[in-house]
């Protein structure tokens, strides 16, 4: 497994768990450093555990040395990021080649070469050649295995997926990864074999199919604040409806973290590049960023239209619970916007602090809990579901807050309840009527 970020290191961890030995190779030295030493880099939850008892059966390791780790490899993992590439948002290969190259260099036999990576249609081809280029006397085959894993739930989805995909055009590479994946077809889990491309597209045509119903509910919810209706009872009769389906229909202040926003601009670029425009994917690109960069437009005008000077508390920094991510969160633009206009900003996250740090203006002030947070107060924004801001009782709330504004962008807390404490309450999606 080339790569021990979080898709390297959980999907490692997953094979091993499997049966499989895996050796995870990893650049950085002080990442490296953490997980021969049995620290977890990432907040993920059951991943600390997985990854000690597979070490301690001797079924996982971790090292910098591609040779020593691919020489005798069957299949061969690229597991590197590809972050958007600065000013086109095209997805930057560069790791990918170039790890490409290395392992190329260092086979000794026959391999599979896996895309694990999130890659563009055509990066499996290119890889291909590269490989050829390098090693001319090398007998392998590439494939590519797109993740489809959530942060805060990976384990239990590479375990028990919806479904697998594998894209190869060779028997002999199938064979491998059917041995490699034996548990899911042990439970029957759908694993689907296609060609190169077809992966390659798969992977971002599900997760901008699941971006754009995030963004329609968004906009459905902007409409049931001016319409009078609940946006709660909206998508749960639309989600009924089993051509639609319930899940991603959730309002809130707009999608992050490390695959929606990079991946739909990906895809963007993809289909520009291939003179078939995603017209459809643009627009959620577009409105996901001015929602984003609007929430705290949202606060400012709860708050009377001047936040100078005022004391706001933030719940929530990663962009979603169960996880320490907060690549492309909208706390973000959220918590820059209320400092530049004059707030004094506190807050919490029970898992992203040290994250948020070198993302977020230097003036916020960071604290131990919500309450802490919530502390002298006039305002309080929740922007992450995390569970203990749900079971949080409003009179605690009320009692720790000077003021009583709460923008509530997640719908964590019933309506009823908070105006009952006195609070002037705005939430996502829901009638004014209930504030």
């Amino acid at each position: 497994m080339i790569g021990g970020g979080y898709v390297g290191l959980v999907s490692g961890a997953c094979f091993a768990e499997f049966g499989n030995d895996v050796a995870v190779v990893e650049a950085d030295p002080a990442k490296l450093a953490a997980l021969q030493e049995g620290r977890i880099p990432i907040f993920e939850p059951g991943l600390d555990r997985l990854v000690t008892e597979n070490v301690a059966a001797g079924r996982l390791s971790f090292g910098s040395d591609i040779a020593a780790a691919v020489a005798d490899a069957e299949a061969v993992f690229i597991a590197v990021g590809t972050p958007s590439r600065r000013g086109d948002g095209h997805a930057d290969l560069s790791y990918v080649y170039a790890a490409a190259e290395q392992v190329a260099r260092a086979l000794r036999g026959y391999t599979v070469i896996v895309t694990k990576s999130t890659v563009p249609v055509g990066t499996g081809r290119r890889i291909a050649q590269i490989v050829r280029d390098t090693r001319p006397d090398l007998e392998f085959d590439v494939a590519s295995n797109p993740e489809f894993l959530r942060e805060g739930s990976a384990i239990g989805d590479f375990m028990r997926p919806d479904r697998v995909v594998i894209g190869t055009e060779s028997e002999r590479a199938r064979e491998v990864m059917r041995r490699l994946y034996r548990p899911l077809f042990l439970i029957e889990a759908p694993i689907l074999f296609t060609g190169l491309e077809t992966a390659e597209l798969t992977k971002y045509a599900a997760n901008s199919f699941l971006a754009m119903k995030i963004t329609f509910i968004n906009e459905i919810a902007d409409l049931c604040e001016r319409v009078g209706a609940d946006v709660h009872d909206v998508a749960r009769g639309i989600g009924l409806d089993g051509r639609i389906g319930r899940k991603f229909l959730h309002p809130g202040p707009g999608f992050g973290g490390s695959c929606f926003p990079k991946d739909t601009l990906a895809l963007v670029r993809i289909a520009q590049d291939a003179g078939a425009a995603a017209r459809l994917v643009e627009t959620v690109v577009a409105v996901n960023d001015a929602r984003k960069a609007g929430m705290a437009m949202r606060v400012i005008a709860a708050c009377g239209g001047n936040i100078r000077g005022r004391t706001i508390a933030v719940l929530g920094l990663t962009f979603k619970p169960e996880t320490d991510d907060m690549r492309d969160s909208p706390s973000i633009p959220i918590v820059a916007r209320l400092v530049e206009d004059g707030a004094t900003v506190r807050a919490f996250d029970p898992e992203g602090t040290e994250q948020a740090r070198p993302l977020l203006p230097g003036a916020v002030q960071y604290c131990q809990d919500a309450i802490d947070a919530a502390t002298g107060a006039d305002a309080l924004v929740v922007v992450t579901e995390w569970n203990e801001f749900r079971n949080l009782a409003p009179a605690k709330l009320r009692a720790a807050m000077r003021g009583n504004v709460v923008v509530d962008l997640r719908n964590v807390y019933d309506p009823v309840a908070m105006r009952a404490e006195g609070f002037v309450y705005h939430s996502i999606g829901r009638p004014s009527t209930a504030e």
